[in-house]
């Protein structure tokens, strides 16, 4: 029995076949349009966007995005639909749409905070960081109680190379938020540039005491150790560092994690041991018979 051909059904009422070529009775096949006034249509697009965001939740960015760039039709005056579309275009990667997205946000509500951070965050991820800087700085002038915004804040200025602003950026946002250890592992990471290595490893180690389980403060104090000497502590923190997460032997995604030239290349000799070269290839063979179990 073949199935009803709706491809068929359309062209037909579109008029492409004539109504001589067609039975009377086809006419009942004509979609039923109802009205709908732009109050309604907006309150379509709100639960378009809440379903959005229940997906966003759960990571499912793809089945998210089609529901929010609808919404965007429906509610075009609404700012929070604007600035969850712009979202999910950053968490696919999408920096440029998401920009044009997250601006139109701002028109809308140009004294969300919540929105010049995001701003803020795509401009750094697109690399333009006086662009970043200026979305965070506006941002932070509404609403100083931030850290995730200091955070990045501080992380622009590494960019710009302004280490002092950097420093001072990411402590303020370590007294709002006394437990966040990545803006004391960074401080450890611009101090480094700067020479000031016993520092660096004070604040990797207050880090540590925050979360212990974390990969990179205790790479950076693995490197740290054997470069002054302490082979046999470094290769030790090292092999930890990378047991919970192989990454970081990778020198490019350290770079993206923000790691100075310096601690760069101090690492570079760090990973390049036999040691830890043994280390490495022993857990990219593991993750390997992992994938394919």
């Amino acid at each position: 029995m073949p199935r009803f051909n709706w491809l068929f059904s359309c062209i037909a009422c579109a008029g492409i076949i004539t109504a001589d070529a067609i039975p009377v009775r086809s006419q009942a096949l004509l979609p039923y349009t109802p009205q709908m006034d732009s109050e309604q249509l907006e309150q379509q697009g709100f639960l378009l966007l809440q379903d959005a965001v229940q997906l966003v939740r759960f990571q499912q960015y793809q089945l998210a995005l089609p529901r929010a760039e609808l919404a965007s039709q429906l509610a075009p005056d609404n700012y929070e639909v604007w600035f969850i579309l712009g979202s999910i275009y950053l968490q696919q990667n999408e920096i440029d749409k998401g920009i044009v997205t997250l601006q139109q946000a701002a028109t809308l509500a140009p004294e969300e905070e919540g929105i010049l951070f995001t701003l803020g965050n795509a401009y750094f991820q697109k690399g333009d960081y006086q662009k970043a800087l200026e979305k965070l700085q506006a941002g932070l002038k509404i609403e100083d109680n931030a850290p995730e915004a200091l955070f990045d804040l501080g992380n622009t200025y590494l960019k710009l190379e302004e280490f002092d602003r950097a420093i001072s950026s990411y402590k303020k946002a370590v007294r709002k938020e006394k437990s966040f250890w990545p803006a004391i592992n960074n401080v450890g990471l611009v101090e480094y540039e700067q020479g000031k290595v016993d520092r660096a490893i004070s604040n990797w180690e207050k880090a540590l005491e925050i979360d212990s389980e974390q990969a990179e403060p205790i790479l950076a104090l693995a490197v740290a150790w054997y470069m002054r000497g302490e082979t046999q502590k470094g290769l030790e923190l090292g092999a930890s560092a990378l047991q919970l997460d192989n990454r970081y032997a990778d020198l490019d995604f350290l770079r993206e994690n923000l790691w100075g030239d310096r601690l760069i290349e101090d690492a570079k000799q760090f990973l390049d041991t036999p040691e830890m070269q043994a280390i490495i290839t022993f857990n990219r063979q593991k993750a390997g018979t992992l994938e394919q179990n």
